[in-house]
């Protein structure tokens, strides 16, 4: 028995012809399933962090390929009337001790420090996921070499060993040059930084070679080669990328705090690192700051959008983080 609604407590329904249903939570069977990295792409573009690294990388790309577009001043062009001199027109942060350009400086300088993080990073990523797959899949003898050599290497301090490793190849090889000097801090990097990658991509193989995608492809005679290289390296790579994106901007500041210590590129070379170890006494001295905070601020930004873009891509392949 209803009761007559008192006022202002009357409820209104629309007709069910007005509303109809909705299948909201229909699948469409025809659809091929999506691959891990295509959800993954979903779930990253709807990140802020990775629309925020991807402009600034973006705004270093250009500064990489096209100097000339943020400056027309010659970076090896100085004159010591202008040393110290303020901001003027064509030149917005002055000038350093040696009376250099320092934006042109800036500009030019982050050739050598990136090449020298992306450099090390393929060449660490490589070393990395072949060891790793290696130990991780065949297993045995070949799992505790590698697994032994990699914690060996792992247990010395990466900048302590690059710091040992430069000083040889300084007294060997004084005179370097440009290439040269990359080279070799890419060669002492490279040498201690594989293991961290090595034991992972050896966790997520042994974790990928046992799931049920694996044994139907050596079902329908897969040899255990092709199932490697096909089907578990690619599925365990998520971990190596996010790690390696991260390493970049680590290896970068790496390279600035061996050349800052006079260890890293030589002098001649024009990168952040040394820059900001030519304006170390300045910064004592409490005068023209700028020369020391501008390569400081571009090496700054760099490293953080690098370590920005690696959260974003961590979300977005993290199993935890898609359930969540």
């Amino acid at each position: 028995m209803s009761e007559t609604p008192r006022p202002g407590q009357e409820r209104w329904v629309a007709p069910l012809e007005e509303t109809p249903l909705r299948a909201v939570d229909s699948v469409d069977d025809d659809a091929p399933p999506e691959s891990q990295w295509k959800e993954a792409w979903k779930r990253m573009r709807v990140n802020p962090l990775f629309w925020v690294s991807s402009v600034l990388l973006f705004l270093l790309a250009i500064m990489l390929a096209v100097p000339g577009l943020f400056t027309s001043q010659d970076p090896t062009f100085c004159q010591l009337s202008d040393s110290l001199g303020p901001a003027r027109s064509g030149h917005p942060f002055g000038f350093n001790q040696q009376g250099c350009d320092v934006w042109a400086r800036t500009l030019y300088g982050a050739r050598a420090s990136v090449l020298v993080g992306v450099v090390t990073t393929l060449i660490v990523a490589l070393i990395g996921v072949v060891t790793g797959a290696v130990a991780g899949f065949y297993g045995r003898w070949l799992d505790a070499v590698i697994s032994r050599i990699a914690d060996i290497f792992f247990s010395i301090p990466l900048l302590l060993a690059a710091i040992v490793t430069l000083s040889v190849l300084n007294n060997v090889f004084p005179d370097r040059g440009f290439w040269g000097g990359c080279m070799a801090v890419i060669l002492a990097l490279s040498l201690f930084a594989w293991p961290s990658i090595t034991r992972q991509m050896r966790a997520a193989v042994l974790t990928v070679k046992n799931l049920e995608f694996v044994d139907a492809a050596k079902a329908i005679g897969a040899s255990p080669r092709a199932n490697l290289v096909r089907h578990i390296v690619p599925n365990s790579l998520a971990p190596v990328i996010v790690t390696s994106t991260i390493s970049l901007g680590i290896f970068i500041v790496t390279e600035a705090t061996l050349s800052f210590l006079g260890l890293g590129l030589p002098n001649q070379v024009i990168s952040w690192g040394n820059d900001i170890s030519d304006a170390q006494v300045l910064v004592r001295a409490g005068d023209n700051l700028s020369v020391m905070f501008v390569p400081a601020t571009a090496l700054a930004l760099t490293v953080l959008a690098f370590i920005l873009l690696g959260d974003a891509v961590k979300d977005a392949l993290d199993p935890k983080a898609r359930k969540s």
